[in-house]
């Protein structure tokens, strides 16, 4: 179906791209649509080229397809959203994360699951960042006032207030499982708020309230008595807790806190999956909405209390028991240890336990109230920090919006209040090549801490660098995290954290940004006639002159030098004429001139672009150099301002050619007529050398 069959451009356009059926979601940016589809070969290109509201089409890797508006994007996106046919369809249901995980997901590595399985531990975690970031904001808040004693943050009896600032960042930790099961169940298809369900069932009032006991001393012997009938309480003296067993139906379980802890939801979730598709095929289609959830929580909450759950603790404690044991045996093997494993442990939230065997430490009279795992333990955060900080040094380098501002964050969370998630989550699952440089980080960490003889510290405290008085000894520790640190961000910033396609794929996503910021900077390009009437002919009848309107037929040059085709231009959006016909012109002069008379519609701040309106309509930009934007108006002289009338050959500002050169940027200056397809013809006279009034482009009304 071509447009000239659809009532709008907006119907044109989603008709073109293979209608709402093939349409994943759409976005836009500064002047263009963003489609993700289905198939990109349904894309009828030259209907979808000729619809009057596109200036061009520029097809993308995969299913991904970009259609140029211009200035008016955002009115087209919303005319398309609002289409009764795209109620269905995800107003950018697919974040930019989420198609870049999709992109990855196809290039596979040698090991395909092991490629799974970091992709479902990543993306189980990714959309908790900015809650994490949240968080661990309002902790390194807290860690500053504890540090410098103004509130004793860790203290056992605290206000009513502090009370509460504890449940503003505890929210986030201890209803983790559930958020980690809602994005768990939703990467492996399933349906989100089951997978959540399930996991908050273990963590309801009513299933904690089974864990409540009360001391009793009975001829010296301490007993933990239930207050509810058919639960038994023992003590476990390696983390000197307290273990409890209920009775359900006769059936022992074991009961167990399971706030903070990620590696139950996903194991539950890894179970669910199967199970969840094969009951969808069981139960037939009409009867699927009632009993599809209803079985899967009357199997999957019991397995998950009797079994997937003291399964996930059973593991965390036995690692806590076995590095208790090497620490006590072999110290300096202990020391390089635990900063080793500790970057698989936070993934599948098997250090939690470990922070109850490190409050058993100080609590023990026995470790002379000091515990030994948070020293050895701040080389691996402070590794992640300077992996972290590496990435944040080449996103600030190769101008990486995107990632500059998540690893801003996760290192001002992590040096401040040793938050290692939003990194780890953030960005270190992310991009594989990072955790082998940061291994070594905390390998050498580590190994200066083990040479020393080991770190010890009487507080529970976060590893940041608000807590490094509080480790003894200090020297050692601060000699310790410092080289971690270093050691990680100097190895990213050596081997780059991305792959080389990875990074390629970045390069390309920053020319496209620059391109639009080219077609931004340009203004607004609209195909309709202008709306105002020839301002020489209005002041001509102001004054009792006769009005006379003197058609374009030509457009002169704007600079000296060579005329060029724009097929020769190294601009793929110049090259594929999305802004309009016109020519490139490799210049000889630094002086540029209006190549027409007519009013400025747009002057760029930076100097490299200039549009204008003349007063039969014709819209011309001139655009100097390729990529010159990022030149910030350096080199550029400005003689002309926004608004302002100017004739052909008048000077519009000046260019420092060589100056340009240097910095490495292509000087051709490009002449185009930005509403080509509103005009009978726009024909190039290419090939020529021209002087300032040759004319290069012929306009046929």
């Amino acid at each position: 179906m071509t447009s000239t069959t659809q009532g709008t451009a907006a119907e044109a356009i989603v008709a073109e791209v293979g209608g709402p059926e093939n349409i994943i979601s759409v976005t836009h940016c500064a002047t263009r649509l963003r489609f993700v589809l289905k198939d990109a070969t349904k894309v009828n290109d030259k209907a979808l080229d000729k619809v009057p509201e596109v200036l061009g089409i520029v097809p993308q890797s995969g299913d991904r397809y970009q259609v140029v508006i211009g200035g008016a994007v955002q009115t087209t996106y919303q005319q398309i959203m609002n289409l009764p046919s795209m109620k269905n369809v995800g107003s950018g249901e697919l974040s930019d994360a989420e198609v870049k995980a999709a992109e990855r997901a196809k290039a596979r590595g040698k090991f395909a699951w092991l490629d799974s399985f970091f992709e479902y531990l990543s993306d189980s975690f990714r959309p908790l960042l900015g809650v994490l970031l949240g968080a661990s904001l309002i902790i390194a808040f807290a860690a500053v006032l504890d540090a410098f004693h103004i509130v004793d943050f860790r203290a056992a009896t605290k206000s009513a207030s502090w009370v509460f600032v504890d449940a503003m960042w505890r929210s986030v930790f201890y209803f983790l499982p559930i958020m980690v099961a809602f994005n768990a169940s939703k990467k492996l298809n399933v349906e989100p708020w089951l997978g959540a369900t399930i996991m908050g069932a273990i963590m309801t009032p009513n299933f904690v309230s089974l864990t409540a006991y009360s001391t009793v001393i009975t001829d010296g012997i301490t007993k933990y008595v239930s207050s509810v009938p058919g639960v038994n309480c023992v003590p476990n003296t390696t983390l000197g807790t307290v273990s409890c067993v209920a009775h359900v139906f006769g059936i022992p379980m074991q009961l167990n806190d399971y706030g903070g802890q990620v590696f139950v939801p996903l194991i539950m979730v890894a179970v669910l999956a199967p199970l969840y598709r094969f009951i969808k095929k069981l139960v037939p289609g009409s009867l699927q909405m009632v009993f599809v959830p209803f079985l899967s929580m009357v199997v999957m909450i019991p397995l998950t209390a009797f079994l997937l759950g003291p399964l996930g603790i059973w593991l965390g404690t036995g690692i806590g028991s076995g590095l208790a044991f090497l620490n006590g045996h072999v110290p300096i093997v202990f020391a390089i240890i635990i900063p080793l494993i500790y970057p698989f442990l936070v993934p599948l939230g098997l250090h939690w336990p470990l922070n109850a065997l490190m409050l058993a430490n100080i609590a023990s009279a026995s470790t002379g109230h000091m515990d030994f795992i948070q020293g050895p333990m701040g080389s691996w955060n402070f590794a992640c920090f300077g992996a972290t900080a590496g990435v944040l040094f080449i996103s600030i380098r190769d101008k990486e919006v995107e990632m500059r501002q998540t690893a801003t964050g996760a290192l001002a969370a992590g040096l401040l209040g040793g938050i290692s998630e939003p990194s780890l989550y953030g960005i270190h699952l992310r991009f594989k090549r990072i955790y082998p440089r940061m291994l070594v980080g905390c390998l050498v960490g580590g190994l200066i801490t083990g040479l020393g003889g080991g770190v010890k510290t009487g507080i529970f405290a976060f590893t940041s660098l608000l807590t490094i008085p509080v480790f003894t000894p200090m020297a050692l520790y601060a000699i310790s995290i410092a080289a971690a640190f270093a050691t990680s961000m100097i190895l990213v910033i050596i081997s780059d954290y991305r792959t080389p396609e990875q990074k390629a794929a970045s390069a390309a996503e920053r020319a496209q940004a620059e391109a639009d910021l080219a077609l931004e900077a340009a203004g607004s390009h609209a195909k309709a006639a202008p709306a105002r009437a020839v301002a020489a002919v209005g002041a001509a009848g102001a004054t009792g002159g006769v009005a006379t309107l003197v058609a374009t037929t030509d457009i002169s040059t704007a600079v000296a030098g060579k005329v060029i085709s724009l097929d020769d231009v190294p601009d793929k959006v110049f090259a594929s004429r999305a802004l309009g016909e016109g020519v490139g012109i490799v210049p000889t002069d630094g002086t540029i001139v209006a190549p027409v008379t007519g009013v400025l519609a747009t002057v760029a701040a930076t100097g490299h672009a200039y549009g204008i309106k003349t007063d039969d309509g014709v819209e011309v930009l001139v655009h100097v150099g390729i990529d010159t934007v990022r030149l910030k108006g350096e080199g550029f002289t400005v003689l002309v301002t926004k608004g302002e009338r100017v004739t052909r050959g008048e000077v519009l500002g000046t260019v420092d050619l060589e100056a340009v050169k240097a910095a490495g940027y292509d000087t051709t200056t490009m002449v185009v007529v930005t509403n080509t397809k509103n005009l009978t013809a726009v024909t190039p006279r290419t090939g020529e050398d021209v002087v300032v009034g040759d004319s290069v482009i012929d306009i046929t009304r």
